[in-house]
């Protein structure tokens, strides 16, 4: 009987260390479960802390992935990064990057991995898309996604109620024409806002790219660069010359404080200094939280002469890429990932907390009308866009774009500092981008 025992005792010692060593093995496979993937962005302070919290609580919210944020200062940064990074080598799962009005070039990199070859092997479930295919925005000529919209925004003009107040105008709103909208920074420059009426960061989208679209004019020859092989041609005409000359005066006389660049000028309206602010939607978040800034948005000015009524701007912004060269499970960890941020609760979120728009339709459906009290035309605006676009503000396709985006910066700049009529800039910047897409 005693060797009996022995040998039981002996038999349950070894079931336990059996079953405890199995149990350590599974704990030990579950944790090796968990795929971590890494996201690299350039959102603005205010933004990075709302998707910081989003990444906090997925996190929180399943044990299989594991998102970890890397944050850069500008979108050049993080292109200066990725030519860094080697084959293998601590390589992003998602980055942000910019469309660069040619989504194709990017979707060829040897690194990227387009989004639609993604989702055949992982389908988003559910969701639809806020932007319709017809719109440019992150799609390839065949009208297919290559990269997660998540980051798009529209110039808008914000502007100050108290300074409209101030200045006695009612209703205390902006003018839409750019005759009418000058008229009410006179009377707002002579009466509390004479230190800064208006103020801009978006240049060219302003005064070049969302001119066209906001008056219903073609950007560029050939279907704004859609639907021809031939090479597009910029043709600034009569109505950016006026323009540009109105914006030369303005800042001659001070009701424009020189368009400026990075953050400077929406900080400064953020503090109160300036009546007007042209800019992008996905400052709105920042603003909206405020203290004491009682602002709302309204759509850019257009011209009566040439439109009858004001089209909408190109939308803009940029979207996460998936970087191609990563295991099975990496890949499947990001489409749960951008599934998650899909989803109605989370989208509705980015969308209503940062001034982006919507991901998906439902995000949009699900924001309350009370969101948008005290916004002025937001919710108006951002409608238009789930809508087929007009053919003159569905985007565009400019080869080296980039580059001639920042040769026209800096042209606009040499007009506002009184170096070049406006004859000559919009001239000589027609001539120079010609060339650059050779």
């Amino acid at each position: 009987m005693t060797q009996h025992w022995f040998f039981d005792a002996l038999g349950s010692g070894r079931r336990l260390a059996w079953m405890s060593a199995g149990s350590l093995l599974l704990s030990s496979m579950a944790a090796a479960a968990a795929t971590d993937i890494q996201v690299w962005h350039s959102l603005n302070p205010y933004n990075k802390k709302v998707f910081e919290e989003l990444v906090k609580d997925f996190n929180k919210d399943q044990k299989d992935v594991k998102v970890q944020l890397k944050s850069f200062d500008t979108p050049q940064h993080i292109e200066a990064a990725l030519n860094k990074v080697k084959k293998g080598e601590n390589k992003p799962a998602l980055v942000q990057l910019d469309d660069a009005r040619a989504p194709d070039n990017i979707a060829a990199r040897s690194y990227i991995q387009p989004l639609h070859a993604l989702i055949a092997k992982h389908p988003i479930k559910d969701a639809k898309w806020f932007l319709p295919e017809f719109n440019t925005f992150m799609r390839d000529a065949k009208g297919r996604l290559v990269a997660f919209p998540y980051m798009v925004d529209v110039p808008v003009m914000y502007y100050n109620v108290d300074a409209f107040k101030k200045a006695g105008i009612k209703p205390a709103e902006p003018q839409r024409s750019w005759k009418g909208l000058q008229d009410q920074l006179v009377t707002m420059a002579n009466n509390g806002s004479r230190n800064c009426p208006l103020t801009s960061d978006q240049s060219v989208s302003v005064n070049l790219e969302n001119l066209a679209a906001v008056n219903n004019q073609p950007y560029t020859t050939q279907g704004n660069g859609l639907t021809s092989k031939g090479t597009p041609v910029f043709s600034f005409d009569s109505m950016y010359i006026r323009h540009l000359s109105m914006m030369i005066s303005w800042v001659r006389t001070e009701l424009l404080v020189k368009p400026e660049h990075d953050a400077v000028a929406a900080k400064r309206f953020a503090q109160g200094e300036c009546a007007v602010l042209m800019s992008t939607s996905s400052n709105l978040g920042w603003f909206k939280d405020v203290k004491k800034l009682d602002f709302a948005i309204s759509g850019l000015p257009y011209y009566p002469e040439v439109t009858p009524k004001p089209g909408n701007p190109f939308v803009g912004g940029s979207a996460l890429w998936a970087i191609s060269g990563h295991p099975k499970e990496s890949d499947a960890a990001s489409l749960q990932f951008l599934s998650w941020l899909s989803q109605p609760k989370q989208a509705a979120g980015w969308f209503q907390n940062t001034g982006f728009l919507p991901l998906t339709k439902q995000a949009f459906d699900q924001t309350d009308k009370s969101y948008y009290k005290n916004l002025g035309d937001w919710q108006q605006l951002v409608a238009v866009y789930a809508t087929k676009p007009a053919v003159t503000s569905r985007g565009f396709r400019i080869k080296n774009y980039p580059q001639i985006r920042a040769m026209f910066q800096q042209k606009l700049d040499g007009a506002f500092n009184g170096k070049q009529p406006a004859v000559t800039a919009l001239k000589s910047a027609s001539a120079e981008a010609g060339k650059l897409m050779q």
